[in-house]
């Protein structure tokens, strides 16, 4: 059964906290890395609950799919930029802690709503997709 609400969800309620913990953070960082590491750290943590929600808000299983492994990659990559700001030392250990938690976490939960997706709609696990714009004749197979 498809929730109504994307804010039901707790993935993007968790997702959203997430967020609001990166904006926080970003505001110690040095003002030389506005248009660079706070940007680019703050568009990966708010592009996870986009995501989530615009999937959620999308017409098929296979849309809200793709854009739950876009949240996952978006998470990776958020991931990814605060381990830098702690080699920066623009975080401390304790920081860089509450942000990989809350990321593994969120990154628990995709899964299981990945899987839940995919049992609603009848899909096994890891089946093959075509990549999009490609013919089925010429295109390659990838397994989500």
């Amino acid at each position: 059964m498809r929730m109504r609400r994307y804010q039901d969800l707790e993935v993007w309620q968790r997702s959203m906290e997430l967020a609001l913990t990166a904006y926080q953070f970003t505001t110690s960082y040095p003002d030389a890395e506005r248009y660079g590491l706070v940007s680019q750290t703050r568009r990966a943590a708010i592009s996870i609950p986009c995501n989530i929600a615009e999937g959620q808000g999308r017409s098929t299983a296979g849309e809200f799919l793709n854009h739950l492994s876009v949240a996952r990659g978006s998470l990776q990559e958020f991931e990814t930029l605060a381990i830098l700001a702690h080699r920066l030392t623009y975080t401390n250990q304790k920081q860089l802690d509450l942000l990989l938690e809350g990321s593994e976490s969120i990154s628990r939960m995709l899964t299981g709503l990945r899987k839940s997706v995919e049992r609603a709609q009848g899909a096994p696990a890891g089946r093959a997709v075509e990549p999009r714009g490609r013919s089925k004749a010429k295109s390659k197979r990838y397994t989500l």
